[in-house]
């Protein structure tokens, strides 16, 4: 979730391993791109996708000067309709530190509620922090994200 400092060099060289890395199953790493300029302006991913139980999480992060502009939820339904529509998953869930407010409103904006959350789970600037569990199941995300709207 929080990973220490990295050099530019690090991040080149993880890069140039991830891009020459196989998949993991249904689990993939995305840059999300701005159309014109193709600036990454942030990444999405989804992880622990278990195709038995139908069940997947998923991540999103915008760079700070790239947020509010509707990137994140263009990435995100992007991603849940592939993962619910293609890869025929039921249900997805996102993992949020408590104290992100703005992050705990955009899950709740694409249709995600909260599910249960887990006390003092990550430590974070000193002190311990509630983890709040979000869910989505796929009928729930094709009544608020129909095929046909972006």
């Amino acid at each position: 979730m929080l990973n220490p400092p990295r050099s530019a060099e690090d991040h080149r060289q993880r890069a140039k391993e991830q891009a020459a890395a196989t998949t993991d199953g249904d689990c993939f790493p995305l840059v999300i791109e701005e159309i014109g300029t193709r600036e990454a302006v942030g990444s999405v991913g989804v992880h622990h996708a278990d195709p038995r139980e139908g069940c997947f999480e998923y991540g999103v992060t915008i760079d700070a000067e790239h947020r509010r502009k509707g990137y994140a939820a263009e990435a995100v339904v992007l991603s849940l309709r592939y993962m619910f529509g293609e890869r025929r998953y039921h249900r997805c869930e996102a993992r949020v530190f408590a104290y992100n407010e703005a992050s705990l409103t955009f899950q709740r904006r694409m249709g995600f509620v909260e599910e249960g959350r887990l006390r003092d789970r990550v430590f974070v600037d000193g002190r311990h922090h509630d983890v709040v569990i979000m869910g989505i199941l796929a009928d729930e995300f094709a009544r608020c994200h129909p095929q046909g709207a972006r």
